[in-house]
């Protein structure tokens, strides 16, 4: 059995531990924060260069996601969240993508406490069902 081959590019680095989770979250929050301010009465427009040359403007977080391109992998991951909100309900893309950039950004200082990411998460599902059980 041979070993793995990686074709990764030479400015490349892995991260992993602690560092990889805070970086993780600082980028799918900056996806958050591009696509945040689209929302609500005072959306505003974002001005976007396609990859043809043009210039295109709107507030629509789906188009903008798809319009930008993103290296980091929780990056893509965000956007992916969002595709697939888009093909599963065909509405709530930015929306959703904003909730996800926003739990992170509440687990970020659990992580800063040396807790683990499975209790964050078991406490996340555990407010969840406190939230379905309360709005029933």
């Amino acid at each position: 059995m041979s070993a793995p081959i990686l074709v990764l590019n030479q400015n490349a680095k892995r991260e992993t531990g602690r560092r990889a989770q805070l970086t993780n979250i600082a980028a799918a929050r900056a996806v958050g924060d591009v696509i945040r301010t689209t929302l609500g009465p005072r959306a505003m427009l974002k001005m976007i260069l396609d990859a043809q040359g043009g210039i295109v403007l709107t507030n629509d977080g789906n188009s903008i996601l798809r319009e930008i391109d993103v290296q980091h992998p929780a990056a893509k991951s965000m956007i992916e969240l969002s595709k697939t909100q888009d093909e599963e309900v065909g509405d709530g893309t930015t929306s959703v993508a904003v909730l996800a950039s926003e739990l992170l950004a509440l687990a970020e200082p659990f992580l800063h406490r040396n807790i683990h990411p499975t209790k964050i998460v078991s406490a996340f599902f555990r407010a969840l069902d406190d939230a379905v059980t309360i709005a029933t």
